[in-house]
């Protein structure tokens, strides 16, 4: 995703003006009806500034779109939406109540800093942190069989 917002709405269409934009991205793909739908959807993306914006140039797919409530209105299924947000910095899911984005685990060597510092908006950071567990020698063997060029994992 190119970027996404505290409710999971993800724009994969542009960058800047519909009619003049900076970037024309590939566009929904198919996205649209997965996130529109799908019960659990992951998203799976790098994070910093410009990627964990405020407010979206433009709305591909749909999370919670403006909070609790938001989807049914809109005329999506119920219990569907976004379940996690994985970056490099940690994984992230969706309050109850707010549907807010909330920090579920961080990264090994990655500090509160580093999540708030990279997104322009506030995520919810829970009293207690949980550390994301780094791979098994046999996950990463996996992984890299899967992945012998290294874009996802990197070099």
């Amino acid at each position: 995703a190119a970027q996404i917002d505290m409710y999971g709405n993800i724009n994969t269409t542009v960058i800047g003006e519909w009619d003049k934009p900076k970037v024309r991205l590939p566009g929904s793909g198919g996205a649209n009806d997965v996130g529109s739908l799908s019960r659990r959807t992951i998203i799976l993306m790098r994070q910093d500034k410009k990627r964990f914006v405020k407010k979206l140039d433009f709305l591909t797919t749909p999370g919670y779109l403006s909070g609790p409530g938001a989807r049914e209105k809109a005329g999506l299924p119920e219990d569907t939406g976004p379940y996690r947000v994985i970056t490099q910095l940690g994984v992230y899911g969706f309050d109850d109540e707010t549907k807010r984005m909330k920090l579920i685990s961080i990264h090994p060597g990655v500090t509160i800093e580093d999540i708030k510092n990279n997104s322009q908006f506030e995520i919810i950071i829970p009293d207690e942190i949980t550390y994301t567990e780094p791979p098994t020698e046999e996950e990463l063997k996996i992984l890299r069989e899967i992945d012998p060029a290294r874009i996802v994992l990197g070099k």
